[in-house]
């Protein structure tokens, strides 16, 4: 019992991160901006955080929100308004981001930053009404499941999230109906940069007041499967998340019992990320008969 109660604890955790850079990325995806730089962008949101509080003790989510969102602009400054490649300036943006934080590092002479005024457990909300499964967790973290409720109101029930799916399914409709495509694009992105900035602080400030390199392990890349597994829907997306969320915490839980093999449960997350995606590929297909043209 004690073990599944820890599972399923560790399923919110390691959702939460996942799940706020669905619910940004959404929105570039619905306005047909392929963002894959929500990895860097979370790994800036967690590097600035910690490094901001170590430094100064003070604005340190402000501080990450704010330098996220200029990735974001610059993002959208070279692939919408100067129409670049954005798959090669998202790949640019998630090694850019890793190599100045390894840079700061290396300059501050530190294996990894590690706070020491500040603790866990000051971040931690306890609902005893919910029990302890739900209850414990930090604001960031009841904010991401919020904002799956919040995101699907926006995108299918207001102005804003009508124009980003026109936008994105036609835009040359857009254009003509007077809709600036552009805005609603940089828009988009830049909800996603802050998503991802509150997921990078959720992952090391407030989850484990301390940052090291790399640390987001590939969780943006696993949002992006996320957004494509649920087509851009953000509760199909976000049960994606949990489902990676749900690979994440056994992983972590069975290799406690694993001894010397422990190490081969971290590729739990990865091999279902793949499984997943296989099998909602075969099954959107699998009814396509014809995949080209036939020449006689």
């Amino acid at each position: 019992m004690e073990l599944l109660n820890s599972i399923l604890y560790d399923t919110v955790y390691h959702s939460a991160p996942i799940i706020l850079c669905v619910i940004g990325g959404i929105f570039a995806y619905k306005a047909n901006v392929l963002n894959i730089a929500l990895e860097g962008m979370m790994l800036n949101g967690a590097f600035v955080s910690v490094l901001v509080e170590y430094m100064t003790g003070s604005v340190a989510i402000i501080a990450a929100i704010v330098t996220t969102l200029l990735w974001g602009l610059l993002f959208s400054i070279l692939g919408i308004s100067c129409k670049g490649n954005v798959i090669v300036i998202g790949l640019g943006i998630n090694l850019i981001v890793p190599a100045i934080a390894k840079f700061v590092l290396k300059m501050m002479e530190l294996a990894n930053i590690s706070l020491q005024n500040v603790s866990v457990a000051d971040f931690k909300i306890n609902i005893p009404v919910i029990g302890n499964i739900l209850s414990g967790h930090p604001l960031i973290t009841y904010l991401a499941f919020i904002g799956i409720a919040l995101v699907a109101v926006l995108m299918y029930k207001t102005k804003f999230g009508v124009y980003v799916r026109v936008v994105g399914e036609n835009e040359d409709s857009a254009i003509s109906l007077g809709i600036k495509t552009k805005r609603y694009k940089y828009a988009a992105v830049l909800i996603g940069a802050f998503c991802c900035a509150l997921a990078g602080i959720n992952l090391s400030l407030e989850r484990m007041c301390m940052f090291t390199n790399d640390m987001t392990a590939g969780r943006g890349f696993i949002a992006i499967a996320a957004i494509y597994c649920g087509q851009g829907r953000p509760v199909a997306s976000s049960l994606y998340a949990i489902l990676f969320g749900i690979a994440r915490s056994l992983s972590v839980n069975l290799s406690v019992y694993a001894g010397p093999a422990a190490g081969m449960f971290d590729t739990i997350p990865y091999i279902i990320m793949v499984a997943v995606l296989a099998v909602v590929s075969y099954m959107k297909y699998k009814n396509v008969k014809v995949r080209g043209y036939k020449f006689e």
